[in-house]
C-alpha cells in the first residue's frame, strides 16, 4: 500500500480531494492508496477552525474506492493531542494554521505504518507516485527536498516540509517528533513545526527539486506544490495561487496538465453538493 498523511480542517478538503485524485490518476500500478487524514476541532480559537465534516469525509472514500475498492481512508481526530501539547504554545499563532502542527503526532498514533508519504494540501502530482515512494529511505528518518527560497536565503539543503516521505520506525527510535514537540512547546520558530523538524533531524536524504517543486511545472516535475510564490512582474509581489482555485491557476500559471483532473473534481463536486452543503 501507498500511505499518505494530509493534515488540516474542513476548509482543505477541496486541497485534499484534488491532491488525491491527482496522485490516483496519474500512477499506473495498481497498488492501493491507504490515506489518513488528522484534524481537530479548535473553533475556540477561530469559528472556522473546525474538523473535516463527515459528508466530507464519505465524499472521499468514495471518490477514492471508484479507482480501487481497496484504496481506504482513515480519519484521525487529534484535538485531545493538541490540547495537551500545544494549547496556548508560542506557535500557536505561527505564520500558518495550528493545522500544520498536528503531523508531529504522527509517532502517537498505532495505525501509522513505517513509511509514510507527508502531503500539504497544495499539492498536485505530475507524475506517477512511486517516483517518489519508492526511495529508498532505509538509513534515514525521512527524505524532503530543498525549499525553493530557503535554499538561496538559508543554505543549500534547507528543506521545505510540505512533501516528507517518513522512515517512521527510525524516527520513533531517534525521537524525532518528540524532539519536535519539544521545540513547539518552547521557543516561537519562523517556520513552526517546519523549522522544529529541521532542528530535530538526525539524518535526511536531500531530494531533487522534481519531487517538490514550489515555483514551476516542467515536464519531469513529479511534484507541484501551490505554495506562495514570488512574481516580479508587473512588480515584485507574492501571490498564494492554490490548485483548486482554477480559473487562477489557468490566467496566472497558464497550466492545463491538470485539466483532467479538474475536469472530475467538478463532476464530483456537481453531483455531491447538495450534500456536501447538507
Amino acid at each position: 500500500m501507498v500511505n499518505v498523511l494530509f493534515c488540516g480542517n474542513a476548509g482543505v478538503f477541496d486541497g485534499m480531494l484534488t491532491c488525491a485524485l491527482s496522485l490516483m490518476m496519474r500512477t499506473s500500478s495498481k497498488e492501493p492508496f491507504r490515506f489518513f487524514v488528522f484534524t481537530m476541532d479548535l473553533s475556540s480559537i477561530k469559528d472556522n477552525y473546525i474538523p473535516l465534516k463527515e459528508s466530507q469525509t464519505e465524499v472521499f472514500r468514495k471518490t477514492i474506492k471508484k479507482y480501487n475498492p481497496e484504496n481506504e481512508v482513515t480519519v484521525i481526530d487529534v484535538t485531545d493531542f493538541y490540547k495537551e501539547h500545544f494549547s496556548g504554545c508560542p506557535n500557536e499563532t505561527a505564520y500558518c494554521s495550528p493545522y500544520t502542527l498536528i503531523r508531529l503526532f504522527a509517532d502517537m498514533i498505532p495505525e501509522i505504518p513505517d513509511k509514510l508519504l507527508y502531503l500539504d494540501a497544495d499539492i498536485m502530482f505530475n507524475r506517477d507516485v512511486h517516483l517518489l515512494y519508492d526511495t529508498d529511505i532505509s538509513a534515514v528518518e525521512y527524505a524532503a527536498c530543498p525549499d525553493h527560497y530557503g535554499k538561496y536565503l538559508i543554505q543549500p539543503h534547507y528543506i521545505n516540509a510540505g512533501v516528507l516521505l517518513f522512515n517512521m520506525k527510525k524516527a520513533r527510535e531517534t525521537g524525532l517528533f518528540e524532539k519536535a514537540r519539544g521545540w513547539i512547546k518552547k521557543k516561537k520558530l519562523v517556520f513552526a513545526d517546519q523549522s522544529a523538524l529541521i532542528r530535530s533531524t538526525s539524518k535526511k536524504k536531500v531530494l531533487p527539486q522534481r519531487f517538490n517543486d514550489q515555483k514551476f511545472l516542467h515536464k519531469h516535475t513529479v511534484v507541484r506544490h501551490f505554495s506562495k510564490r514570488l512574481f516580479y512582474l508587473p512588480y515584485p509581489h507574492t501571490e498564494n495561487i492554490k490548485q483548486w482555485q482554477i480559473d487562477k491557476v489557468h490566467k496566472k500559471f497558464r497550466y492545463h496538465q491538470f485539466d483532467d483532473i479538474y475536469q472530475e473534481y467538478g463532476t464530483i463536486l456537481a453531483n455531491y453538493e447538495e450534500y456536501l452543503n447538507g
